[in-house]
């Protein structure tokens, strides 16, 4: 077992008020992370709810949320046989806009965490890009391809 620990910050002009919607409603992940498939959760968006992600290629994973602050930060942990992963989400006001922060902590087999951490940038700055564009009065037209960003559709308002 060995412990990784990873923190990626991106900064979008969105308000933390237009990306904590795009946090709490689980069954939008799909539209800014290119690696899920599906997120059901079993409660409210609240401290204690668990569900389940289904990732590309993998069975569905269980989580539970473990802190959430409405409105600024969640933390959500999945417990498996040979792995612990922690994962929180914090929003932070900066001039023009909100700091987006993912730290990861897990406890697991070499090498894993890099593996699970691999698409977290691209998955961040679509989610700041989705936030900006639902500002603007814009909608996504396609689920982010891996890679990129979410196709923002000019012509068609929220």
């Amino acid at each position: 077992m060995a412990l990784y620990e990873y923190e990626h910050s991106e900064t979008s002009t969105a308000s933390a008020a237009a990306i904590w919607p795009l946090w709490a409603d689980t069954g939008r992940w799909p539209e800014w992370d290119a690696g899920v498939r599906s997120v059901v959760l079993d409660g409210p968006f609240a401290v204690g709810s668990g569900g389940t992600m289904t990732m590309d290629g993998m069975p569905p994973i269980p989580f539970t949320l473990t802190e959430v602050t409405e409105g600024r930060s969640f933390t959500d942990e999945t417990r498996l046989p040979d792995a612990h992963l922690r994962f929180e989400h914090e929003l932070t006001d900066v001039d023009g806009g909100t700091r987006i922060t993912y730290r990861v902590t897990i406890d697991g087999p070499e090498g894993f965490g890099p593996q699970v951490t691999s698409d977290t940038p691209d998955a961040m700055r679509a989610l700041a890009r989705l936030a900006e564009a639902s500002v603007r009065g814009f909608r996504v037209a396609e689920p982010p391809a891996r890679g990129g960003g979410p196709d923002v559709t000019a012509s068609s308002p929220v």
